[in-house]
Parts: structure tokens; C-alpha cells; sequence
């Protein structure tokens, strides 16, 4: 088994008829670690969410290679993509994307009703337990925090026991105090479970509190990485890349 839970390697994403279009991903070449926390941050526009979709298998890279464990994901048609991710990654979104009508045990159930298999009420159960959340198993969304909606959609993610676990601004849509909680409960799915969570966020404060690494992406380019950095350094990191940013946006 390779110690990687995630590789790519020189991918580069782009949109659009050559010549004209945008580059999204430019040659991008980056590891994560199994159980480690990785955050992605960078200026707007550097190409976060893009990685973070390539890696995930919901976009293709236009050239370049991404791995999941030992799997090459380039190649496969979309059945097999699709199999590959249900099987085996994990994805939760700041808008949570919970089912209204579905209960909260009835929307962590359903990526495994999506692949086709019959969830075990216990084994739904003791993921709800695993976000703290088992005594809301039937309440609907309606009736839940928007703290308590975002550990749902954590759960929902870990139905499967995937790989990794990946997350589009997972914090960006909480106050600072539940934010610390989410990303308390996914720190210690790392530390405690041997996760591998890999977050694109635009908060150095959540990059710095929870991750191992932080990684600075600037024009679809690895600018910089920081190790168990502080949220002051991390943000005056940021502030210096979004000034330069700005500044060769005046200079155009």
C-alpha cells in the first residue's frame, strides 16, 4: 500500500478553447500523506476548488495524473470514477447538501442506498455517534444548527469509510464557534482514526488550527507550503500573497 492517499502529478486544468481560455491548474504537483490533515488556501481565483475537484475525481485534469492510493483515476470511464468515488472518497461542501425530507440518519444512509447496498441501521447509527450526533438520528435538517447540519454531512461522508476525506470550505458557512467544532471533530478524525482530510479553505485561522500543513496556491501554482504553522503566520502569508496578486492585477 502506498503511503500516499492522494498524488498528483503536473496537473494542469483548463477551460475554455486554447489560446483564450483559462488556466486553472497549472502544472501542479502534490502529495498527501495518509492520516495527515492538509489545508489548500490561497488568493481568490488561485485554483483551490479545482484542485480540490481533480483530486476528488468530480472534474478530469486536461493533462497530468491523480491517484487515489494505488488507483490512477485519469483513465477510468465515468462508471468506474463513479463506483471509485462512492467506494472510496469522502466530499463535504459549505452548503451541506442535505435532503429537507430526509431525516438525518436517512441522508447519512444514502450514499450507501446510492451504491446499491442496504445500510445497516446500527453501522448509520454509530457514524451519527461518531459527529456527536446520536440522539438527532430523526430529526430532519429543518430542525437542526447549521453546526449540527455540517456534522451530518461529515457523517454522511464517513458512511463508507473512505480514503480521504475532502472538504470545500467545510467551516465557511459557520460562526467561529461552530467552525471550531467541525474542525475539532475532523482533527481528531486524523489523530484518532487515521483519516487522510485534505480541506480547501480561505480562513487562516481554520488552516492553522487544524492542519499539519498548510499549502499556498497562487494562479493554479504551488506557491509555498507551511508545517504546523500558527494562524498569525499563515495569515500574514495569505495577506502577502493577496497583496501581490492585487498589485499584478493593477500592473495588467
Amino acid at each position: 500500500m502506498t503511503t500516499h492517499a492522494v498524488q498528483l502529478t503536473s496537473v494542469s486544468r483548463r477551460y475554455g478553447a486554447e489560446g483564450t481560455g483559462v488556466t486553472a491548474l497549472d502544472d501542479v504537483t502534490l502529495a498527501f500523506p495518509r492520516g495527515s490533515f492538509t489545508a489548500v488556501t490561497g488568493p481568490s481565483g488561485s485554483g483551490k476548488s479545482t484542485l480540490l475537484q481533480c483530486a476528488a475525481g468530480l472534474d478530469r485534469p486536461t493533462s497530468g495524473s491523480v491517484r487515489i492510493g494505488g488507483t490512477e483515476l485519469t483513465g477510468l470511464g465515468e462508471r468506474r470514477l463513479t463506483l471509485l468515488r462512492r467506494a472510496r472518497i469522502g466530499f463535504v461542501f459549505q452548503s451541506y447538501n442535505l435532503l429537507p425530507a430526509l431525516t438525518a440518519e436517512q441522508n447519512v444512509a444514502l450514499p450507501l442506498r446510492l451504491a446499491g447496498r442496504r445500510p445497516s441501521r446500527a453501522r448509520v447509527r454509530a457514524a451519527l455517534a461518531q459527529v456527536g450526533l446520536a440522539d438527532r438520528a430523526d430529526h430532519h435538517p429543518a430542525r437542526l444548527s447549521g453546526g449540527q447540519q455540517q456534522r451530518v454531512a461529515v457523517a454522511r461522508a464517513l458512511i463508507t469509510r473512505p480514503e480521504v476525506l475532502f472538504g470545500d470550505e467545510p467551516t465557511g458557512a459557520l460562526d467561529s464557534t461552530t467552525a471550531r467544532e467541525v474542525l475539532t471533530l475532523l482533527r481528531a478524525l486524523v489523530d484518532d482514526e487515521g483519516q487522510t482530510v485534505v480541506m480547501v479553505t480561505h480562513d487562516p485561522v481554520a488552516a492553522a488550527a487544524a492542519a499539519d500543513r498548510v499549502v499556498f496556491l497562487v494562479d493554479g501554482r504551488v506557491h509555498d507550503e507551511l508545517a504546523a504553522a500558527d494562524a498569525e503566520t499563515v495569515a500574514a502569508r495569505m495577506a502577502s500573497l493577496e497583496s501581490r496578486t492585487a498589485a499584478g492585477a493593477a500592473a495588467c
